[in-house]
Parts: C-alpha cells; sequence; structure tokens
C-alpha cells in the first residue's frame, strides 16, 4: 500500500509515516514508537477493505484467489514484522505501550482471516477440482497448507465456539509477549558490581575486560580490566566465563542462582503466566478436537507425538550411562584437586569443572582459542564456504539499507553472475539493555512474483541476530566456538531464506516450512565447524 493510499484515510500521524512508505529496505532508523498506532490501524483499515472485496469476488483461481491472499498476508506481515523486529533489538517502554494497544486489533484481523469460509471453501474447490493433478508441487502444497491452517485457525468452529477460540487466541498473544518481556526485565535488573579482585580470580582476560566495559557503562568511568570496578550481568557472555572459570564458588552460585529463577518472582512473575498459558492450550485443543496441545504442535509439523516421545527415549538411553560416568569422572577430578565440594557437585560446579578437566585431559581451552576466532575472520571463512559450497558472492552493502544499530551490518548475496539474488543484516553483539537474549533469523521479506517490483521478482530479505560477546576496547569481537557454531547455524537458516528460487511468496524460502524441517539447513552449516 502506497503512502497515498494511508493518507486517503485521513487519520491522524499518517502523512509521512515511514512504517506506510513503498519501501525496499525498511527504515529501520525513521520508525518509532509514535508510529506504530497510526500505522498499524490504517493499515488495517485498508486491508479489511482488501478482504472484504477478496471475499466478493473470491473464486478457486490463483489470479481471484491466492494472488490477492498473498498481498494481504504479505503487507501485514512485513509492516508487523519490522514492528515486532525493533521490540527485539531495540526494546523501549514506549514501543511496547504501542504495540500492547495494537496487537488486539491485529490478532482480531489474522483470526478474521484465517476463519474466511470463502477462501476455505475456494481452497476445497480447488483441491476437489479436475485440474489438480496438473498443478505444480508448490501450489498443491499452498492449497493443503491453507486448508489445514485454517482448520487450526478454528474456520470450522461456529458461534459461542468460535468467539472462545478468539478470546483463546487473543490472550494466549497477550500472555506470551509479557512472559518475553518479564525474562527481559528480569535479566536487565541483575548487577553484581566487584571491587575485590580476588573475588574473581580464575576469570580469564577476555571476562575481565568485558566486565570493565561493562562497568564503564553504568557509570564506574575508571574501570580497568586489572583493577576494576567490574560489573557481571546475566547476560551470556558475561554469565557463562563466570560459570566456567570463577574460583570462587560463592559467586557461581549467586550468578547462577540468579540466572535460572530470572522471572519467578515479584512483579516480573512469570510463574502465573505459565499456568495460564499451558490451561488456554489445553482448552484451545479441546475446541479443535485434539486431546492435548501437543497434538495441536505437531498438526504443523513433520513428527508426531509418538514419534517425538520414541526419539526422547532412544536419547535417553542412549546417553544416561555416559552422563553418569561423566558425573563420576568430575567427582574424582575435583576431589584430586582438594574441592571441598567434590562430594556434592551442583549445577553452578559442573561448568566449572568440566572446564578444568577438558584443559587436562585434551589440553584445549576456550580462551586460548578465542584470538583465532576473531568475526571478521570469520565472516570471511563463512563467505568463502558458501561461495565454494553454492556458487554464491557475498559482499558488504552496508548504506544502502538504514539499520537500527551502528554494529549491524548490511550484505548483498550474488549468484556466480554477479546478479543480486537476496540481502541480509547482520546484528552479532549483546546489548541487554534493549535486545533479547538468544539468537534468530527471520525473513523480511520472502522471494515473490505476486509481488515483484518494475517486473523483476521481489529479493528476499532477512535479519540474522546474535548475542555474542562485544569488541572489547579496540579488539574485534573474539569469539568462543560456540559463538562461531551460532553463526554458522543463523546463517544456513539465512541460506534456505536467501537462495530459494521458488516463485510462489507463499512457499518461497522458509515460509511454510514444518519446525522440524527448517533446522537441517542450519545443523548442516555448523557442521562444518569441524571440518578443517
Amino acid at each position: 500500500m502506497a503512502a497515498a493510499t494511508a493518507a486517503s484515510l485521513g487519520e491522524e500521524g499518517i502523512e509521512g509515516n515511514p512504517l506506510l512508505q513503498d519501501f525496499q529496505f525498511p527504515p529501520y532508523d525513521a520508525v518509532e514508537a509514535q508510529h506504530v498506532r497510526p500505522a498499524i490501524r490504517a493499515l488495517l483499515k485498508t486491508l479489511e477493505n482488501d478482504l472484504e472485496e477478496l471475499e466478493r469476488t473470491v473464486e478457486p483461481s490463483w489470479p481471484k484467489l491466492v494472488e490477492p491472499l498473498e498481498k494481504i498476508t504479505d503487507r501485514l506481515s512485513v509492516v508487523w514484522g519490522v514492528v515486532n523486529h525493533l521490540k527485539s533489538v531495540k526494546d523501549t517502554a514506549e514501543l511496547r505501550a504501542a504495540i500492547q494497544d495494537v496487537q488486539p486489533e491485529k490478532v482480531k484481523f489474522q483470526l478474521r482471516l484465517g476463519q474466511s469460509k470463502p477462501i476455505y471453501n475456494a481452497f476445497k474447490a480447488i483441491k476437489e477440482s479436475p485440474d489438480w493433478p496438473t498443478l505444480s508441487e508448490a501450489r498443491k502444497r499452498i492449497v493443503e497448507s491453507h486448508i489445514r491452517d485454517a482448520v487450526l485457525n478454528g474456520v470450522s468452529l461456529e458461534d459461542d465456539e468460535r468467539d472462545q477460540f478468539n478470546n483463546i487466541e487473543q490472550e494466549l498473544k497477550k500472555l506470551s509477549r509479557k512472559f518475553e518481556e518479564n525474562v527481559l526485565d528480569s535479566t536487565k535488573k541483575f548487577e553484581k558490581l566487584i571491587t575485590d579482585k580476588k573475588e574473581i580470580d580464575g576469570l580469564p582476560a577476555s571476562a575481565l575486560g568485558l566486565a570493565a566495559q561493562t562497568a564503564k557503562s553504568k557509570g564506574h568511568e575508571n574501570a580497568t580490566p586489572e583493577d576494576g570496578p567490574w560489573v557481571i550481568t546475566l547476560d551470556i557472555p558475561s554469565f557463562l566465563p563466570v560459570m566456567q572459570h570463577a574460583k570462587n564458588r560463592a559467586l557461581r552460585e549467586e550468578v547462577y542462582r540468579a540466572y535460572v529463577t530470572r522471572a519467578s518472582s515479584g512483579d516480573l512473575d512469570n510463574t502465573p503466566i505459565i499456568v495460564q498459558i499451558l490451561k488456554l492450550r489445553l482448552e484451545k485443543a479441546k475446541l479443535l478436537n485434539y486431546n492435548n496441545y501437543a497434538e495441536v504442535s505437531m498438526a504443523m509439523k513433520m513428527a508426531t507425538v509418538d514419534k517425538a516421545e520414541e526419539l526422547l527415549e532412544k536419547l535417553c538411553s542412549a546417553s544416561w550411562n555416559p552422563a553418569v560416568q561423566d558425573m563420576e569422572d568430575l567427582k574424582s577430578y575435583s576431589k584430586s584437586q582438594g574441592a571441598s565440594e567434590a562430594d556434592n557437585l551442583n549445577h553452578w560446579d559442573i561448568n566449572f569443572w568440566s572446564e578444568r578437566l577438558r584443559e587436562l585431559k585434551y589440553s584445549i581451552n576456550e580462551e586460548e582459542l578465542r584470538p583465532y576466532f576473531s568475526l571478521p575472520k570469520v565472516m570471511n571463512g563463512l563467505f568463502n564456504l558458501a561461495n565454494t559450497l553454492f556458487g554464491i558472492v557475498i559482499e558488504p552493502a552496508d548504506g544502502l539499507a538504514p539499520v537500527w544499530n551502528n554494529d549491524v551490518k548490511f550484505y548483498c548475496v550474488k549468484d556466480s553472475s554477479g546478479t543480486p539474488i537476496a540481502y541480509f543484516y547482520f546484528d552479532p553483539y549483546s546489548r541487554p539493555s534493549e535486545k533479547k537474549g538468544g539468537a534468530w533469523m527471520n525473513e523480511v521479506v520472502s522471494r515473490s512474483q505476486v509481488l515483484s517490483h518494475n517486473g523483476a521478482v521481489r529479493l528476499p530479505i532477512a535479519h540474522m541476530v546474535c548475542n555474542q560477546t562485544p569488541p572489547v576496547g579496540d579488539k574485534p569481537s573474539l569469539m568462543t566456538f560456540r559463538e562461531v557454531e551460532t553463526v554458522f547455524h543463523e546463517f544456513g537458516h539465512a541460506l534456505q531464506h536467501m537462495l530459494t528460487k521458488q516463485d510462489e511468496g507463499l512457499v518461497a524460502g522458509i515460509r511454510g516450512v514444518e519446525w522440524d524441517a527448517v533446522e537441517l539447513p542450519s545443523q548442516f552449516m555448523e557442521n562444518w565447524c569441524y571440518h578443517r
């Protein structure tokens, strides 16, 4: 929807709203919390009109059903995707409040779309038509997925049951948003200021550098890696070195307990939220005629509940005895080192003694590996590998697209003839004050013929987000091997999204791929980390 369409809606704050411009790359540098409410409301108004028009004119054919439907779903997912992405990487109280206000309206529209009988019936008619065998695999998949998803969205429910289902969906969305916010806030809340060097004995130079840099950012401007003060947080690059290297057992215990009890007390307690989510998921499953929520979840995956349980049992029986043996090894080794906790190893001891035993047995010290894995070197290796495997060339394209933080890099992916085929953003470092933990890949837009621009197919764009150790001082980010694996993993997801040759936008890239299948390319890329 171009800005002109939006302006004609006459709602305040629409004119010049960056979320409603016709953009190729989202205006991440211009979107602010104040833009969210007017943009989402104006967009929903337009899309409701488009949906009514589609329902009125729908026929069981591609041009009269699938193409207009793709335009509606895509428009919403792109704009909402921008807002949601900013909440994940640049969270503020104002953005939260804006999303909280419009999310129910957005969910209401999605339910209305997912439960549309005219659209559902048109898809069923395509499946039952004599032309069905002649459709391409991609088109068959779109039809079958839509029929299945409509049922899971409650299309077959009537009146009271449908109302109940919709209320459950609204509540679940609200609860899961609140759950995430509580985890982020609780992670942010913990800070351990240390002034006595004896307390952090054993911490490697990289961890001391980060802890001093964190202390500086908290107002201790004279902090140095050698003399402190140091600030430990629950952010993984700060938390993990304490677990692995701090000789001070009381510090390990304090930090460990703080980490595993995040969002479990006071205003940020997620316990009642978890209970409520479980209750509502079961109600939802029963409404859809399933025995439990696991069955609903598996309806969209390759595996079944039985197969998943069978695999877990196999893994458990194969790994149990070696795990017991590992614990025995740790006990006897820590005892040989005169550790007072040897007979009572606890959760906050296991990482520490595992590291010591690993150093002894294999002469492997994670910290000594870091200098080999500076971020520029790792990315160079990754891009060369992608070139060897897939014949693609990845070039920096910083400045071509607006970004949300100065550390974000932007890249163009080209085929062997030098033609651009995709783009991606890479946001590597942890920013505990505004960015949620973990690592993920998300689509910005998918490849699509229907949404082509000036006759050329729309190219896919991805986000790759990690939370690795930030650079300390003027050194580049020196990564642990796990962080290297994470980058390769997320890049595997990004490649599946970006290298697709599928022009049907509804099943291009990672769209419409089952969750348990989505993990294959990412695991495949991880394996190269162990390859010489």
